[in-house]
C-alpha cells in the first residue's frame, strides 16, 4: 500500500500540472485570490474520495490535524464544499485528459446504476435536487436489489478491456436506456462492438449500430441459457459482468452509494471526483 503522504503528493503534483499546462481550465472568481489554492481544494477532496471516506467534515478535520504541513491554509467545511461545487469541472476536464492517453478498447459496455438521493419514505417534493435542463429526481426500480429509490441514475460507458471510463452522465430514474447510451456515445468515435444487458435489448436500435459499424451483443437470457452450452454462456456472462464490477468499484468500494449530498450539485461534484478518483486507480496514478 502507498504511503497516504505519497498519495498526497502524486495527486497534488497530478493536479497542479494540469492546471498550470492548460490541460484543466478552472473559470475565473471575483475577488482577492484564497489563500488556499485550487490545486489544494482538488488535491484534498480527490484524495478523500481515493479513500472512500464519506465525511467530507471528518476527513477535513483528518488533514488538518496529520497533514497540516501540506495544506497550512485548508479553509473551513462550508467554504471547502463551496469551492468543491464550484469546480466539479476540473475533475472531469482532468478524467478526460486522462483517458485521452490511452487508446480505447475496440469493444465497450454501457449500463446505468440508481443513484438514490432520499429514501421513498421521505419524498415531500423534490426540494435542491433539480438540475439543468428539467433534469429533477423521480421514482425508479433499482432491479440489481430489487426495490424502489428515488433518485437519478448513473450512466457509464467503459471499456470492455480495461474497465476505464469513457463517459458518463447522470439521468433520470426511470429512462429508455437505449436513449442513455446514444448519448453516452455521442461525439466519440463507434466502437467495433458493445456488449449490453438485456434491458438495452431493441431490434431496430441494434442495427441501426451495426450499420454505422458497431456490433451489439446482449447478455444471454434464460431461454439461451437453457439453450445454449456452458462453453459458451459462460465466456459472455464473465465478460457481461466486467461493467458490474466497475459500478461496485464506484457506489462501494469508492463510496458514491454513500454520497451524502444536499443539492444536485453537490451530488455531480461528488459523482465526477469520484469516478476521476477510479480512473486514476485503473490506470495506476494513485
Amino acid at each position: 500500500m502507498v504511503p497516504l503522504a505519497d498519495v498526497f503528493v502524486q495527486v497534488y503534483v497530478l493536479v497542479d500540472d494540469a492546471l498550470a499546462g492548460g490541460a484543466v481550465a478552472v473559470p475565473p472568481r471575483p475577488g482577492p485570490a484564497p489563500g488556499c489554492s485550487d490545486a489544494e481544494v482538488l488535491t484534498v477532496a480527490l484524495v478523500r474520495h481515493l479513500l472512500g471516506r464519506a465525511s467530507e467534515a471528518g476527513f477535513l478535520a483528518e488533514v488538518r490535524a496529520d497533514w497540516g504541513h501540506f495544506f497550512p491554509v485548508l479553509p473551513c467545511q462550508s467554504e471547502f464544499n463551496r469551492r468543491v461545487r464550484w469546480l466539479w469541472g476540473a475533475f472531469e476536464l482532468l478524467r478526460q485528459h486522462l483517458v485521452a492517453a490511452v487508446p480505447a478498447d475496440a469493444w465497450q459496455q454501457a449500463d446505468t446504476t440508481a443513484l438514490p438521493v432520499k429514501h421513498p419514505s421521505r419524498v415531500r417534493g423534490s426540494g435542491g435536487w433539480d438540475g439543468p435542463d428539467g433534469l429533477r429526481p423521480r421514482f425508479g426500480r433499482d432491479a440489481a436489489h430489487a426495490e424502489w429509490f428515488y433518485g437519478f441514475r448513473l450512466a457509464l460507458r467503459t471499456d470492455l478491456g480495461d474497465r476505464l471510463v469513457r463517459s458518463w452522465g447522470i439521468v433520470p430514474a426511470a429512462v429508455d436506456e437505449r436513449a442513455v447510451a446514444d448519448a453516452l456515445l455521442e461525439g466519440a468515435p463507434p466502437p467495433g462492438g458493445l456488449l449490453l444487458d438485456r434491458g438495452l435489448l431493441g431490434r431496430d436500435w441494434a442495427a441501426g449500430h451495426a450499420a454505422r459499424g458497431t456490433a451489439v451483443v446482449y447478455a444471454h437470457g434464460r431461454a439461451d441459457r437453457q439453450r445454449l452450452p456452458a462453453a459458451v454462456r459462460r465466456p459472455v456472462a464473465a465478460l457481461r459482468n466486467r461493467i458490474e464490477t466497475t459500478t461496485g468499484e464506484i457506489t462501494e468500494r469508492l463510496g458514491l452509494a454513500r454520497h451524502r449530498a444536499r443539492t444536485f450539485w453537490g451530488l455531480l461534484a461528488r459523482t465526477a471526483a469520484t469516478i476521476l478518483a477510479h480512473t486514476l486507480l485503473r490506470l495506476g496514478l494513485a
